[in-house]
């Protein structure tokens, strides 16, 4: 029987560690918003949509980290989300830290119908990471002694007139999470993920997150005649580049939509590195870039306001509310010095030999961060 659910895959910027709980609700609740005037019918925001990612510190007493987790959902602080999905009649799926009244932690997500109330809760089963303290690594991923794995399985539940199932970032990753649900005759698998673009084990890997991101949705909604919504976080979180790359996979194994569309690629000519002349609307900033992928053709609606000789959609807008850039105004010469010295070895010598030659020249961060603030905090009627 065909039916029509519209979806919004709710994507979200870093959640820094001083952004209150109510903060993090107003942006949740705008999105909503965003979602129903697009006529969606169900809203999926990502893993940990509450909080910063908080895995990555370890403390000894644990109790000192209870403030990440909710003991009640809704609780009076989340409670203007559900009350806004109910005056909105839309649905939502939340990821987020779970302490029960046993004391137990769960890295939980839910599904809240369109009236407001709790139709589904899952635990996330597969959990990554390690559970003691290893100092060595630049940050840690301490799921393991944060989150207690769920023993309750995959379910599959009746909402929103279909077979919906729930699954939490590195459960995708295992064919068994969406076979399960397969077999219980799932037609819609909603994932929340929290992924860092480094990993740190193998940095080796690092080249490969995207793909793999996009392989295990792709193949486990193919294999088991499935959509599959996955959304994350993107941006830096507390210094941690967050993979992003949210879609939606239709059951064919086709990717039907990723977050905000338009094109990706690796640049044929290479990488930019270090310190970049570009053209925003006739102005010229200098920025330090170190990229190869790059947008080769932007989403329908964006506007390009900025470029270079090697990137000609360096940076985009999409309407007065998003504002991309490729290069980085947050990068001084410290840190190009330091990927120069360590992450290099992908650049062409010649490119890497002239950052080098630039690395004393002044940059306009400054003033680009000016612009940027002007942008966002214009007055909108």
């Amino acid at each position: 029987m065909t039916r029509i659910i519209t979806i919004g895959a709710a994507q979200l910027g870093p959640i820094q560690r001083e952004h209150t709980r109510q903060q993090v609700v107003a942006r949740l609740i705008a999105l909503l918003r965003q979602a129903h005037a697009a006529g969606c019918d169900l809203v999926v925001f990502p893993e940990l949509a509450l909080t910063t990612f908080f895995p990555r510190w370890f403390v000894e007493n644990i109790a000192e980290t209870d403030h990440y987790y909710e003991t009640e959902m809704p609780s009076p602080v989340t409670a203007p989300l559900f009350d806004e999905a109910k005056k909105l009649g839309i649905g939502f799926c939340l990821g987020y830290a779970e302490l029960t009244k046993n004391g137990e932690r769960f890295n939980t997500q839910i599904l809240v119908e369109k009236d407001g109330t709790v139709v589904a809760k899952y635990r996330k089963v597969h959990i990554p990471g390690h559970e003691e303290h290893e100092p060595d690594r630049a940050f840690q991923h301490a799921e393991r002694y944060y989150f207690t794995p769920s023993n309750e399985g995959f379910g599959v539940w009746n909402a929103f007139g279909s077979r919906v199932g729930m699954m939490i970032c590195n459960d995708r990753r295992w064919p068994e999470s969406y076979r399960v649900m397969g077999l219980q005759g799932v037609e819609l698998i909603l994932c929340g993920y929290n992924t860092p673009i480094h990993y740190i084990p193998d940095p080796s890997q690092d080249i490969l997150q995207g793909f793999h991101n996009a392989l295990v949705m792709q193949s486990g909604a193919y294999q088991n005649g499935t959509w599959v919504v996955g959304v994350a976080k993107a941006g830096v979180e507390e210094g941690v580049d967050s993979l992003g790359q949210s879609m939606i996979v239709a059951p064919s194994g086709q990717i039907i939509a990723q977050a905000l569309g338009g094109t990706v690629a690796k640049f044929d000519q290479g990488w930019s590195v270090g310190r970049v002349e570009y053209d925003m609307q006739g102005q010229t900033f200098a920025l330090n870039a170190w990229h190869q992928d790059q947008v080769i053709q932007p989403p329908e609606g964006a506007k390009t306001v900025g470029s270079s000789s090697f990137c000609a959609h360096a940076a985009l807008t999409y309407g007065d509310q998003i504002w991309t850039m490729q290069p980085h105004p947050e990068f001084e010469s410290p840190a190009i010095d330091g990927l120069i010295q360590y992450k290099s070895g992908a650049v062409a010598v010649d490119r890497v030999e002239h950052a080098k030659r630039q690395l004393s020249a002044a940059n306009n961060n400054a003033e680009i961060g000016k612009k940027m603030a002007d942008f966002f905090m214009k007055e909108r009627a």
